[in-house]
């Protein structure tokens, strides 16, 4: 993995500082310390920092084509990128390394806009056209290496990081009131949206080409969504048989490396599933890693140490502690660089810490499963309610509710209280985002906590239709799993789960992810998988787990999903904790930003600090308020960053 950076002045020929784009790749060196390029010419700068996985010793970029003509910087990895060199080469092309980067370039020479269809891989790519002047960049299919940029003046910024592209001193920095309320509704910003007015992230699956006339953004790859007459008629044996050889190839093929490849382990069902898979195909010996809570109704190590005995391996645990996680909030929000409901990331970061420090630079993780398989309860409350809704009079409305929560009903009065809140906006079955009103609609509870201000200012956005806006033209025609699916990958997946609980933590420790689950091929064949083996039932991931039964144990393929969560008010209000968070949350400081209404943040606090019985609105508003307070801080009134010794190759091909 690596970061990327670039300034194409697109009106006219003016003069770029070498320091503009040293700034910009050297505040991105956790993403690539291990060395850095840059190729500067009348119209344009590209700045790349390396994490050396592939080609340790001969890949510097940029790199260019034969006659370099076409100069190339690349955040990423290109996993069939073998297949893809062979082929061209019978071609006629000429390789000067034995890169993944340059497989890129001599692809794009070849197919032109079509070449990210054929890459399988992770990605964010930028190609300078010397005769064209023209920039392309491109983004991978799901969205798992970010890609930012801004235009400003007639001159395009773009990078892998927003901080990047702030430290160009003429680029305004201001909150955009439409983003928190994104936020505070999706737990994100919308797709191609972020926390800042004015800077934007190419979508996924999507490729720009920007010249001096014109900017066009291109899709060529959707989230595929099937029709039910275009759905596999094959037996769930059949589909699980096909699921094990496409993701055993996704695995395979993620282990290229010249470096070691290591596994996260949680114990979960994705995880261990792809552990046991690397063990007994590929590398018996693999190292895995986990995290471990001081609070037990957080940690899974009871399933990590049967995992871990199952398996053999060499397995390093990080038991992160309250103290720790509230230590390092600040500094996750320096990577994530957008507000957070959750402290999950945190743990992640701190995990990936552990991982730097054990010489490892890559490591295979189970994201994905849960939007690819139907694992989340969030699709088995909306098939539940899909029910409920088609038969109004049903007598097992109750028994279904009581199936999803068993534990809650053994509080009667909870129990009631749940099944009426599913109960809530039956009648708008056939809305396109029926599957997720229950919890947006929860979580927007929390705007109470704004200022009248930022209120007023967004009274007549309606996000919602914005979002419909958004749809594909088939997406109405679809059953309700899928239309879920598919708002779960776009939202939650896309820029919370691969970004914040992703990317930016892991690249926080110059750590690079791998997510077999996510390759596109698995993605594609799930799509036309009828939905009634995805969920059976109520039995979710079915497919998966029949995939696995003859290779994991019984009590970790069927075990209760325990959802990945972190600790909030004993993190953040704690004794070594609290101190700071009432300093950021301060009414002075609350004041100053104009986001939240002082006396709202007050109350919370002075609730939160008289009671332990804190329910998951008031753990979401905490989170969200002390996020957004220490963004505004990091990136509006405090804009500073450490600077590195870095010293970059320097290809200058300036005519003045």
């Amino acid at each position: 993995m690596c970061g990327i950076a670039g300034i194409f002045n697109l009106s006219n020929i003016r003069r770029t500082s070498l320091q503009s784009i040293h700034d910009m790749i050297d505040i991105q060196h956790h993403r690539g310390p291990d060395e850095s390029g840059i190729y500067i010419d009348d119209w344009i700068a590209l700045g790349h920092s390396r994490l050396s996985i592939i080609d340790l010793s001969g890949g510097t970029q940029p790199i260019h084509n034969e006659d370099k003509n076409l100069w190339i910087i690349f955040n990423g990895e290109i996993f069939n990128y073998p297949e893809l060199r062979e082929d061209l080469k019978k071609k006629g092309h000429i390789f000067y390394t034995s890169t993944d980067t340059e497989v890129i370039l001599h692809l794009y020479e070849e197919k032109g806009d079509d070449f990210p269809k054929y890459l399988n891989g992770q990605f964010a790519i930028a190609i300078w056209d010397v005769k064209k002047q023209e920039l392309l960049l491109a983004r991978d299919r799901v969205g798992i290496r970010p890609l930012y940029y801004t235009i400003q003046n007639g001159t395009i910024y773009f990078a892998s990081e927003i901080k990047a592209i702030f430290t160009n001193k003429n680029i305004p920095r201001e909150i955009d009131p439409k983003a928190i309320n994104q936020i505070f509704t999706f737990w994100t910003p919308m797709p191609g949206d972020t926390t800042f007015k004015g800077i934007y992230e190419l979508p996924p699956g999507n490729f720009m080409k920007i010249s001096k006339n014109r900017k066009n953004i291109e899709k060529y790859w959707e989230i595929p969504l099937y029709k039910p007459d275009e759905h596999l008629d094959w037996s769930p044996e059949k589909i699980a048989d096909t699921v094990n050889e496409l993701l055993l190839d996704a695995i395979k093929i993620r282990l290229r490396a010249d470096v070691p490849v290591g596994c996260y382990l949680s114990g979960g069902l994705d995880s261990s599933a792809i552990a046991t898979l690397v063990s007994q195909n590929f590398n018996n010996d693999v190292k895995t890693f986990g995290i471990r809570f001081e609070e037990d109704d957080f940690d899974e190590g009871i399933y990590q140490k049967q995992m871990v005995d199952y398996l053999k391996t060499a397995h390093t645990e990080l038991i992160a502690s309250n103290k720790q996680i509230g230590d390092s909030f600040s500094d996750v929000l320096w990577h994530c660089e957008t507000p957070l409901l959750r402290t999950g990331p945190v743990p992640l970061f701190l995990l990936s810490k552990v991982v730097t420090q054990n010489n490892y630079k890559v490591v295979l993780t189970g994201e994905g499963a849960d939007e690819i398989f139907g694992g989340y309860n969030i699709f088995r409350e909306a098939k539940v309610r899909n029910f409920w809704a088609k038969q109004p009079n049903s007598k097992f409305r109750g028994l279904l509710v009581r199936k999803l929560y068993p534990y809650i009903f053994k509080d009667l009065r909870l129990g009631r209280m749940l099944e009426s809140f599913f109960a809530t906006s039956l009648d708008q079955k056939d809305d396109p985002l029926f599957s997720h009103f229950i919890r947006w609609n929860n979580t927007s509870k929390i705007k109470y906590i704004l200022s009248s201000e930022l209120k007023e200012s967004i009274k007549d956005i309606n996000i919602l239709d914005e979002l419909k806006q958004q749809l594909p033209e088939s997406f109405n025609s679809m059953d309700y799993l899928s239309k879920a699916q598919y708002l779960e990958m776009t939202l939650f997946m896309n820029k919370y789960l691969l970004s914040s609980q992703g990317d930016r933590v892991a690249m926080g420790n110059s750590l690079e992810i791998r997510v077999p689950f996510l390759d596109y091929r698995i993605i594609d064949f799930m799509a036309r998988v009828p939905s009634k083996w995805k969920i059976r039932g109520l039995n979710e991931k079915y497919i998966l787990k029949k995939s696995f039964k003859n290779i994991l144990p019984e009590e970790i393929l069927n075990r209760h999903k325990q959802p990945y969560r972190a600790p909030i008010v004993h993190s953040l209000l704690n004794s070594n904790t609290s101190e700071y968070t009432k300093d950021i949350l301060s009414q002075k400081n609350i004041e100053s930003s104009g986001l939240f209404d002082p006396i709202s943040v007050k109350r919370l606090l002075d609730k939160l600090e008289k009671t332990n019985n804190v329910s998951e609105r008031d753990n979401m508003t905490l989170v969200g308020v002390l996020s957004t307070q220490l963004i505004y801080e990091k990136f509006i009134t405090k804009f500073v960053y450490s600077k590195h010794s870095i010293n970059p190759k320097i290809i200058d091909h300036r005519c003045s």
